[in-house]
């Protein structure tokens, strides 16, 4: 499929469109690393277009004392793949997250 040709006014409303998504994803892991929020609040969003398309790896590794090594290990006992986002998660899934951080 052929990437649509945008019209300069076209461009920009869709680069701020991904901008403000960038920013709402930004303030819900800073929310969550902060604990104004809890990883239940964040999966229970997972529906939102915008929050819903967060990598869960991002989000694992927001969660204090998780980095990068830690998150990756986690998924892979959770038997969760590298590139699943939030709106992804089965049910199991999401129930192991939860019981292993929430």
């Amino acid at each position: 499929m052929a990437i649509p040709q945008l019209s300069a006014e076209d461009r920009a409303q869709a680069l701020e469109k991904a901008k403000a998504a960038r920013i709402k994803r930004a303030q819900v892991r800073e929310d969550l690393k902060n604990e104004k929020i809890t990883l239940a609040d964040v999966i229970a969003m997972k529906e939102d277009p915008v929050v819903g398309r967060m990598k869960v790896s991002a989000l694992i590794e927001t969660m204090p004392g998780y980095g990068k090594a830690r998150a990756e290990k986690l998924m892979k006992e959770l038997q969760i793949a590298e590139s699943r986002r939030l709106r992804g998660l089965g049910e199991r899934q999401t129930e192991a997250l939860l019981s292993r951080l929430g």
